[in-house]
């Protein structure tokens, strides 16, 4: 039961982390913007499984799904420093991708973000 206590406020903490960095990278301009014909729900999930392949990225492999307020969803790494806003957009998709820094990590998130339009 302690576990589950500890775990759950660890998860909370990390989550006001995230919330901010992702709150002021919003304020500024997405890394790249992307379309697709897809809706955001598979937009989304594709982005989350392959944000959480091993493989690519090692112990930085992390993907968390939640819905936005405006019907589309934020897809994040676990300290908040890559994630994608997926908004839906007439029958298909506009992906605003935001990444702390332009470097390998970003490009590979980006790359892995672009298999899934």
């Amino acid at each position: 039961m302690h576990k589950v206590v500890i775990g759950a406020l660890v998860l909370a903490a990390l989550a006001g982390c995230a919330g901010s960095k992702m709150k002021e990278a919003r304020a500024g301009t997405p890394y790249k913007t992307l379309a697709s014909d897809k809706a955001t729900l598979v937009v989304a999930e594709c982005v989350q499984f392959g944000w959480q392949d091993e493989s690519v990225f090692g112990v930085d492999a992390g993907g968390f799904k939640e819905p936005t307020g405006a019907g589309g969803f934020t897809v994040y790494t676990t300290a908040g420093d890559y994630f994608v806003d997926v908004l839906s957009a007439g029958t298909g998709s506009t992906i605003k991708y935001y990444a702390a820094e332009d470097n390998m990590p970003a490009k590979r998130r980006l790359a892995a973000l672009a298999t899934c339009l």
